[in-house]
């Protein structure tokens, strides 16, 4: 059988015009808001050694990340599955700053298998990230950059989905539970399987007030979890209710700003646990099956690059934006297109850069070319006149307005 040479590997897409220029103006909009709040762009290369990519993310990225050997240093390198741990190296080991510091990124990720925001194993990753700032307001900065973010798209119905990884972690020291112990029960609470936590429970030995609480936490979710948390967490040590307690701030001061924006809880929810330190959150639209941006708060992730700093960020897809935003060919709707004879004519060429200064497409005929300017989607075409060259009205054949996600 003849090989299919222009098929590509599952997951991996090319994008095709007019989508790839409908992407490029969102890149260019998304990014001129984040350095509009102050959020510098940085571009981390797509190949790094494999520690750093997996640094501070341990297991969550691991089994994503497609791994190589570098065949001039020997170690072993990866393609970024994840653009955070690479923009937390620039924050701790290039800029050193000592003031807090926000930093936006945009660029290709790729994963072993399809997972996330659009189906895809090479998501377009953008995201921002705030470093030197532990408070709540970073948090909720975060957040409402995140949600612009799908605003600015033209997403509707949103709602968050607000967790705290403290709660649990708090949980699992105070009931003295080893690594494993404590991996097993966080497996099967992301499972909702209250059967298997409590066998896990039981299998534990651990005593009623610590077991009451672990298995609370499978049910701690809806609008109403923290007041729930309160009565059915009351034993807990004060570093569990101290996570209740900022998780209620973050949520209060979102409202604030945000008023709109319906919140949920779900404590057990712990996206991102090995790295996470604090907040973790998803925004959801009716009608995904999964998040459409996610984000949280993972203080501990510069270290290893000799320097820690608070940090918090969020991170989406753009293809899942372009898919999911509405009124996106009406704003970005291609210029007019203009098809010109070939000439070297002085008028005529002061007559095209005219054209093009004012933002439209001029496309200049080939010689020996067979089609002309309907073929080519040209709307009008330059032809000369007694005046000097006008332009003429040409009903385009082809539809190259019409945009398909």
């Amino acid at each position: 059988m003849r090989e299919e040479r222009w098929l590509l590997p599952a997951g991996i897409e090319e994008i095709l015009p007019p989508r790839a220029q409908v992407m490029e103006c969102l890149r260019r909009e998304l990014l001129d808001l984040y350095r509009s709040w102050g959020y510098e762009f940085v571009i981390p290369p797509f190949v790094d050694y494999l520690d750093s990519l997996l640094t501070g993310t341990g297991q969550d990225l691991d089994l994503k990340t497609f791994k190589f050997t570098d065949q001039l240093s020997g170690r072993m390198l990866g393609a970024r599955a994840d653009m955070t741990p690479q923009v937390a190296r620039i924050d701790a080991h290039h800029l050193r700053s000592d003031v807090p510091t926000r930093l936006c990124y945009l660029g290709t990720v790729l994963h072993t298998r399809a997972d996330g925001f659009a189906d895809t194993r090479s998501p377009m990753q953008i995201g921002a990230e705030l470093y030197g700032h532990s408070g709540v307001e970073s948090d909720v900065e975060i957040l409402r950059l995140a949600l612009l973010t799908l605003e600015t798209v033209g997403i509707e119905g949103l709602y968050l989905d607000l967790g705290h990884v403290g709660i649990f972690r708090g949980l699992a020291r105070q009931a003295g539970l080893d690594g494993h112990q404590e991996m097993a029960l966080f497996e099967a609470l992301q499972r909702k399987a209250v059967p298997e936590i409590e066998a896990l429970i039981d299998a534990y030995r651990l005593d009623d007030i610590q077991a009451r609480m672990m298995l609370a936490l499978a049910a701690l979710n809806g609008d109403d979890a923290l007041d729930q948390a309160a009565t059915e967490l009351a034993a807990a040590d004060p570093p569990v209710r101290a996570a209740i307690d900022h998780l209620r701030q973050v949520a209060a001061e979102t409202h604030k700003w945000l008023p709109d924006v319906p919140v949920h809880f779900d404590l057990a929810e712990l996206r991102g646990y090995h790295y996470k330190t604090g907040v973790v959150f998803a925004a959801f639209v009716p009608g995904w099956g999964q998040e459409v941006a996610r984000g949280g708060r993972y203080d501990d992730i510069g270290r290893v690059f000799g320097r820690s700093r608070p940090a918090v960020g969020f991170s989406t897809d753009l293809n899942c934006l372009l898919r999911l935003g509405t009124g996106i060919d009406e704003r970005y709707q291609r210029p007019q297109r203009v098809f010109a004879p070939w000439s070297s004519d002085p008028d005529l060429q002061r007559e095209i850069e005219r054209l093009r200064r004012e933002g439209r497409q001029v496309v200049t005929e080939l010689p020996g070319q067979a089609k002309g300017a309907r073929e080519l989607g040209c709307e009008a075409r330059l032809e000369r006149a007694d005046m000097g060259w006008v332009l003429v009205h040409e009903e385009p054949r082809m539809d190259t307005n019409k945009h398909e996600f």
